[in-house]
């Protein structure tokens, strides 16, 4: 397995922080406000009526019913409690359907570019990523045109991110149901929905595959906490499911971790069943962000840039620099810039290789106003030498 680039460029940065360095981290995608307090108090108050007990494999069931809920009211999906499973963070989710799903040498379709970790969960499962890329001028879209050619007698999951990490694009609803026409020609593949980043949405109304009708029996929403309500420290992902999938991921987590961290698990109820208007503050200022570092980063020549629609990531075509030598610093690949930025911006940023895209960068903007100023001013100026 490959290590998580993400997570690698994180140590990265910690280690040259220890060293005294000034680095700015625009790498992590991880929310820099605190989780709301109306969340803290119910896992103190949960703490103090004692708690401390191993959980259900799949979750409390008043978690359950608030993720119902959550799922009715937000999405218009209905699901009942033998189709939800509660995990250890998304990432858990993930793994255990591909770990339910996939027989060795099974295809999944991963739209480029996608999350750092599906295509080596998808390995790890046996299960072999098939790649279709898209670029800057497709809005990071894939067509449907590519999707029926990526198809083969083996292909048996399409996973895919809305809002995306790290694009930040969001499929509309006309662009899923396009997609989920080419589906329903193809009765054996299963959807996985990632739609962790679903509140923080600047162009309207989320869209879920399992929406439809025709796709509901064959697609797994997968959600959590960790983004849209600052909890990523927390741990608590979910998925809504076919209940055949549902109980064959209750299974294989019942042999993994058994069931999610019980203080996690009561706060979390208290967060699903609060309107997202409680959240709504930290949405603002991701839309003010975005606004900040998309002007800031056009005035930098060479960062070919589409405007994300969701999540808190810039992800810019940087292909402009490749082949070039900036002050003694060979640019063969966007690996090559990424490290030029660190060392000599003192800005950390990840590659666009670990996404399946290998001509961007990605940039976190989940970060002070002041931070993503001076990171930009850094790098301009570590440019124009």
């Amino acid at each position: 397995m490959s290590t998580s680039q993400t997570l690698a460029m994180a140590a990265k940065t910690r280690e040259l922080k220890a060293e005294g360095k000034d680095i700015i981290g625009l790498s992590l995608g991880e929310p820099d406000f605190n989780t709301p307090d109306f969340i803290k108090e119910a896992a103190i108050q949960a703490i103090n009526d004692n708690y401390n007990s191993y959980t259900p494999v799949d979750g409390y069931v008043e978690l359950k019913d608030a993720i119902i809920h959550k799922f009715k009211r937000d999405n218009g999906l209905t699901y009942d409690r033998s189709q939800v499973v509660v995990s250890t963070g998304a990432k858990q989710s993930l793994a255990n359907v591909a770990m339910v799903m996939l027989n060795p040498g099974d295809e999944v379709i991963l739209p480029c570019p996608y999350w750092v970790s599906y295509a080596e969960i998808v390995k790890l499962a046996e299960g072999v990523p098939v790649e279709v890329p898209t670029s800057v001028e497709s809005d990071f879209k894939m067509t449907p045109q590519q999707l029926e050619a990526a198809i083969t007698p083996k292909t048996r999951m399409l996973w895919y991110s809305s809002p995306s990490n790290p694009s930040g694009m969001v499929y509309s609803r006309d662009e899923l149901r396009a997609l989920a026409d080419v589906l329903v020609k193809h009765p054996d593949i299963i959807v996985v929905s990632d739609e962790i980043y679903e509140h923080i949405n600047f162009v309207g109304e989320h869209a879920s595959m399992a929406q439809f009708e025709d796709m509901y029996d064959r697609v797994v929403t997968v959600n959590g906490v960790s983004k849209a309500f600052a909890m990523t420290g927390w741990r608590i992902g979910y998925i809504g499911a076919p209940a055949e999938i549902a109980r064959a991921c209750n299974k294989m987590q019942g042999q993994i971790t058994s069931g999610a961290n019980c203080i996690a698990q009561r706060a979390v109820i208290t967060a699903l069943e609060a309107p997202v208007s409680k959240i709504q503050y930290m949405i603002d200022r991701f839309k003010s962000r975005r606004k900040l570092i998309i002007d800031l980063m056009s005035e930098i020549p060479g960062f070919a840039i589409t405007e994300p629609e969701g999540a808190f990531y810039v992800f810019p075509d940087v292909s402009y620099f490749f082949g070039k030598t900036i002050n003694g610093y060979e640019i063969k690949d966007a690996t090559d810039f990424s490290m030029f930025l660190l060392e000599k911006a003192l800005v950390a940023t990840v590659t666009g290789d670990a996404f399946g895209s290998p001509n961007c960068i990605r940039f976190s903007y989940a970060a002070s106003e002041t931070e993503i100023e001076e990171a930009m001013k850094r790098i301009k100026n570590a440019l124009s030498e």
